[in-house]
């Protein structure tokens, strides 16, 4: 008989280490002794993913393992420990991370080093601003020389997250380096804190020559910032105004929508032909700054757009005409809601949200009898806008319907209204909602009990005694997650949301390891997909190493033809892109949820991430950043990149069409 060979049965043992931490990652389930193992473990990738695990999970006695893990000899395995202590924000790791940051010289400085300054702005604080204050001041006599180290240049693009504890007045100094590297990083900060001290650099970054700078510039200077500076409105549209006719696209997208904040009847001819801009999202965003001006003039730009064209125009002119015309328009919608396609239906039905709700009841109540839940969710988000009588009264219709969706919306309103005389009405909601795939609707039902137990002893009793007894227990991990936060008397009962029962053994870890985690760490697999749209291709590269379940699941959709001819249904001029929702209008998803994998990869440009509700809420929905989003770093997971056709995903717009997706 034949036995292994060395190789393969190492292969195997590594499979069994890294099956281990993959289920306890799965299950949100920290355990001491596995980690503490692996943390010594004599293969980096299972160390390394050991540290991400205890990043993800979160639990706080993981600290002093990737503190030690700090030290490790491989430097892949060090980054990895540092942003798992970031995810996890722990005080009293601030002294490691402050030596690692301030006593490391430039030309040692790895990965490792700029993810400790995130974990010290994640930590933040008086001490945490403290740190990244000292590391910038160190430095900033050589902003112009572009020989920053990667610390310093981290510290620029992460010191938003210290808000007012940010320093200010450094930061603008880096904002005039010679290096757009470092130039962008420092406006984008500035253009996030929106202080008032920033307003010089900024007024100079609106004539950088890097288009991503002007854009940052531009974005930040609206009328709220010129009234919180001190500065002369009409002197500061004056500079956004000039950006609007800027060679480059997302410039323009930005100094729009920034022009749009001053409401000024003077700018409206120049936001009308944008209008006719050949970039269509400068099309789509000079509709919306349209939309916030007044008058008659800017009425009559907009009614120009509402026939011909692509969809994302055509429904732009419409929200934005009634925002300017109120009761005026309702000519227009009327018209609207006789067509036959229903994403114009549900754009009147979105329209009526700006005329007077008693005006738009006669028309909500005919969408809501409408033929397509799609078009009647709309109308409901439309008809519960603002508390009152008869909104609750159609909240209570709809929070036992067929339709998730329409009950999702629906027991979210009434978590507003907190009258306890719902309590027996939800709670038979929440039966029916036991069949649906998704969590969102029980969620939102616990959410809404809570809100009523809150408000008193005889309301918590009622709950406890209509819903608690009648539900003693659910296996559902995220439903009692949101009972922890808000509904304790149910809490108390169903236990605590962790570890999370996943349903799976460990031979399907060790088959996810095996076929996924080790050949995509050894690059045997190249991890590529091409997704076909109406405007052209695009292939990303998955990252299946460090997001493996969230690859796994978006294998598996695409093997389905699952993505096949959906529409991008949100297409944020200058932000981002989403699709992935069969619905078609980003209210529902398909698929188990995917636990959060969070890892260093940063959401610049290209970057393709799950859509989330919540913590651990991804599935089918996915969105693709056509700007650095680093908001989103460390909350969402970056499955994958955009390394072709960047062009294609500036082109798309809402109702673009994803014709397929394939492996290649």
């Amino acid at each position: 008989m034949a036995l292994p060979s060395p190789a393969r049965a190492q292969d195997e043992a590594i499979v069994e280490s890294l099956a281990g931490i993959l289920a306890a990652c799965d299950a949100r389930r920290f355990t001491g002794p596995l980690f503490r193992a692996a943390a010594r473990h004599p293969e980096p990738i299972v160390r390394h993913h050991a540290a991400l695990a205890m990043g993800r999970i979160g639990n706080p006695s993981a600290t002093s393992i990737l503190l030690r893990m700090m030290s490790d000899p491989d430097s892949i395995v060090q980054r990895h420990a540092v942003f798992a202590i970031g995810l996890i924000a722990p005080p009293e790791a601030l002294g490691r991370l402050r030596d690692l940051v301030l006593n490391t010289p430039a030309a040692e400085q790895g990965s490792q080093h700029a993810e400790a300054v995130t974990a010290v702005a994640r930590i933040g604080g008086p001490d945490g601003a403290a740190v990244i204050t000292e590391l910038l001041n160190r430095w900033v006599g050589l902003a112009g020389t572009g020989m920053l180290p990667v610390a310093v240049r981290r510290a620029l693009a992460e010191s938003w997250r210290l808000g007012p504890l940010a320093p200010i007045p450094v930061i603008r100094q880096f904002a005039d380096a010679a290096d757009p590297q470092v130039r962008w990083r420092a406006v984008y900060a500035l253009s996030e804190l929106k202080a008032p001290s920033a307003s010089n650099a900024l007024l100079r970054a609106v004539a950088d020559t890097d288009p991503l700078i002007r854009g940052l510039a531009a974005s930040a200077l609206t009328a709220e910032y010129a009234d919180a500076s001190g500065l002369d409105r009409r002197g500061l549209a004056a500079r956004v105004r000039g950006l609007v006719n800027d060679p480059d696209p997302q410039v323009r997208i930005r100094a729009l929508r920034a022009l749009g904040t001053y409401g000024r009847p003077d700018d409206i001819s120049l936001a009308a032909d944008r209008a006719a801009d050949t970039d269509a999202n400068v099309r789509v965003e000079a509709l919306v700054t349209l939309g916030m001006m007044q008058g008659e003039e800017a009425a009559e730009a907009l009614s120009q757009w509402l026939e011909g064209g692509i969809i994302a125009t055509r429904r732009q002119a419409l929200l934005s005409l009634v925002r300017v015309s109120g009761e005026s328009a309702l000519e227009h919608i009327a018209d609207w809601m006789a067509r036959s396609d229903w994403l114009e239906r549900a754009t009147a039905a979105a329209a009526l949200r700006y005329v007077n709700a008693r005006v738009a009841r006669p028309y909500v109540d005919l969408l809501l009898m409408d033929e397509d839940e799609r078009v009647v969710a709309a109308a409901l988000q439309s008809a519960l806008r603002a508390p009152s009588p008869s909104a609750d009264s159609v909240a209570r219709r709809y929070v036992s319907h067929r339709d998730p969706v329409l009950r999702r919306i629906a027991a979210h309103h009434l978590a507003s209204t907190g009258d306890v005389g719902d309590v027996a009405l939800l709670a038979d909601a929440y039966e029916l909602s036991l069949g649906d795939r998704g969590s969102e609707v029980r969620t939102a039902i616990v959410v809404a009990l809570g809100r009523i137990a809150a408000r008193g002893r005889a309301a918590e009793d009622a709950v406890a005694n209509q819903f608690v007894v009648r539900f003693p227990t659910t296996d559902d991990h995220l439903v009692r997650r949101a009972a922890e936060r808000w509904l304790p008397v149910a809490a108390e009962r169903w236990g605590s949301a962790r570890p999370i029962a996943t349903g799976k053994g460990i031979a399907d870890y060790r088959d996810l390891a095996r076929e996924v985690v080790l050949p995509a760490e050894r690059g045997e697999v190249r991890n590529e997909v091409v997704v076909e749209t109406d405007r052209g291709d695009m292939v990303l590269q998955l990252f299946a190493a460090d997001a493996p379940f969230t690859v796994q699941a978006f294998n598996r959709l695409i093997d389905r033809r699952y993505f096949d001819g959906l529409p991008w249904y949100r297409a944020e001029p200058g932000a981002l892109a989403e699709t992935g929702d069969r619905r078609g209008d980003g209210l529902g998803g398909d698929g188990p949820t995917i636990r959060d994998e969070q890892s260093p990869r940063v959401f610049g440009r290209g970057a393709v991430g799950l859509v989330l509700v919540g913590p651990d809420t991804g599935e089918s929905r996915f969105f693709v950043t056509r700007s650095p989003q680093l908001g989103f770093q460390g909350t969402h997971t970056v499955f994958a990149q955009v390394i072709s056709g960047l062009e294609v995903l500036d082109r798309l717009t809402l109702g673009d069409r994803i014709r397929r997706v394939r492996r290649r």
